[in-house]
């Protein structure tokens, strides 16, 4: 790592590998924050494509749409986090909580 290098300069590097880019974005989307999950959605695009206008392109959406669904107000639907990360080469997967938050069945 350069001295002269910035912290968005190293997570930008290491967004490039796409299992990284996986667990980051796993993280952030971790507590529910959705407002962390676009941002960092945007930072892998970003990091891995150019930014949110070659994702668009990627992911076969529109544009502006896009741009406004990852805004801070923006509340992107399903369909569309499906088609953004399949363009990363990512996937949404659901899985089982801790078992300390488990629902008795």
């Amino acid at each position: 790592m350069s001295e002269n290098m910035t912290f968005d300069d190293l997570l930008k590097e290491q967004l490039q590998n796409k299992r990284i880019a996986a667990m980051y974005l796993e993280e952030c989307l971790a507590d529910g924050n959705i407002e962390l999950f676009k941002k960092a959605l945007k930072q892998v695009a970003d990091a891995q494509l150019g930014g949110v206008t070659a994702l668009s392109r990627e992911a076969e959406l529109n544009r502006q749409s896009l741009y406004r669904s990852l805004s801070e107000d923006g509340n992107p639907r399903l369909d569309t986090l499906v088609k953004v990360l399949g363009a990363l080469g990512l996937r949404i997967a659901v899985s089982m909580r801790d078992n300390s938050d488990a629902v008795a069945s």
